[in-house]
Formats: structure tokens, sequence, C-alpha cells
């Protein structure tokens, strides 16, 4: 064999080895940046779910709130409703005398 087709022959194959790695080197880079985009998204995710979460209890209390006022002022109601019974209760005996 001559050195040119040794030569050839070396640099093809050192080529074809030489774009192996460079593939191969640039696969795993972007399984490692997919895997960190992976990572942060489901700490987006995560950070999302607790807010939500902390929303939920949130509502929930206000719920309670909205409950207990809502029962005051029932309460207050019939207590203005006696209070005007007894106002009208008063005015008739004031006009009666």
């Amino acid at each position: 064999m001559e050195l040119t087709t040794v030569t050839a022959i070396v640099a093809a194959v050192s080529g074809v080895v030489l774009g192996w790695v460079t593939r191969t080197s640039a696969f795993k880079k972007d399984v490692a940046q997919e895997a960190g985009s992976g990572a942060a998204l489901r700490t987006d995710v995560e950070y999302i779910k607790r807010g939500v979460d902390d929303i939920r209890a949130d509502v929930r209390v206000q719920g309670q709130r909205t409950d207990v006022l809502s029962e005051r002022v029932t309460r207050v109601e019939e207590s203005a409703k006696q209070a005007h019974l007894r106002i009208s209760e008063i005015h008739k005996q004031r006009s009666e005398v």
C-alpha cells in the first residue's frame, strides 16, 4: 500500500471516530440540558402547587369568616326587629297618654 492510501484510510477512520465522539458528546450535553430543564419545570410546577394550596386555604378561611359574619348579621337583624317593636310600643303608649 502506498503512503497516500494509508494516510487517506487513517484520515477517514479518524474522521469517523472524531465525528462519533463529537456526536456522542453533543448528545450527552443535550440530555443533561433537558434533565436540567425538566428539573426546573418540576420545581416551577411544585411552586405553583404550593401557591394554589395557599390560595385554597385562604379561600376556606374567608368562607368561615363569611359564615360567622352572616350569623352575626342575622342576630343583629333580629335584635333590631325587637328594638323596633319596643319603640313602636313606646310611641303607642305616649300617644295614648
